[in-house]
């Protein structure tokens, strides 16, 4: 199957190891990169070579999500991967012991981009609807702009191990935990069970898996009335809930 080898974007080099290298260094690994067809040329190299590494950890991980999003993690074997990477076996082995670590690896990294996405987001809602709408764009957003990060987390990871299966729910436990306190401080009147969010976090994810695992990529945004809908149902009402609906059709 062909492929092609993966460029790292600054945003999610940035993300990654932007907190322990100066901008000017990551700036320069990127355009290094760029110029040279995504991956580091042979002979001297003016960065530091712990930057280097943490590059080639990184491209490594990007490349994972690609492989597992083309090809299905039980078929994804470590060659796809450094392929995709454009690097060496030994350099693999030198980041992962295996397969399933350099996985774990990427879906770690990717939930933490994630969640550090939506909760941004969601901080600029004052009500708890507009909070609970952000969050859902921003959700839907990640999913457009990665494609193959959002199909890898929310797809793949349910045929990989048991220890990516328990992360994956570890993930929609998280969502549920931040859905269930707002709705409690924001909704003090509200009537819901301690299950609603895990329910309605489950609802959304559910709705994601069946356009993801098809390669459905295009238009997500397209989802947000339906799972305003059915997020705000069971705090608000159906009069609330059809509201957003509405929001559709202007």
């Amino acid at each position: 199957m062909p492929f092609d080898r993966i460029q790292l974007s600054q945003e999610i080099l940035r993300a990654a190891i932007g907190d322990d290298w100066p901008p000017e260094q990551v700036d320069a690994a990127i355009e290094l990169l760029a110029s040279s067809d995504g991956k580091f040329p042979s002979g001297v190299r003016k960065l530091p070579a712990d930057l280097i590494r943490a590059v080639q950890r990184e491209r490594l991980i990007v490349a994972m999500l690609k492989a597992a999003s083309d090809l299905g993690y039980r078929q994804t074997n470590v060659q796809d991967v450094i392929d995709r990477a454009g690097v060496s076996r030994p350099t693999f082995y030198e980041h992962f012991s295996n397969k399933e670590d350099c996985f774990l690896a990427a879906f770690d990294t990717s939930a933490k981009r994630l969640r550090a996405k939506v909760d941004a987001a969601t901080k600029e809602g004052d009500t708890w609807r507009e909070q609970l709408r952000l969050g859902m764009e921003a959700i839907l957003a990640f999913a457009s702009a990665e494609p193959d990060t959002a199909r890898t987390v929310i797809v793949e990871a349910r045929a990989a191990s048991a220890e990516a299966v328990m992360r994956r729910v570890e993930l929609l436990d998280h969502f549920s935990v931040c859905l269930d306190t707002r709705a409690r401080q924001l909704l003090p009147e509200a009537r819901f069970s301690e299950i609603t969010a895990s329910g309605v976090v489950g609802g959304v994810e559910a709705l994601l898996y069946s356009r993801l695992c098809k390669s459905e990529f295009r238009n997500l945004e397209d989802l947000l009335p339906s799972m305003m809908y059915f997020a705000v149902l069971p705090y608000e009402g159906h009069a609330a809930a059809s509201e957003e609906l509405a929001l559709a059709g202007r």
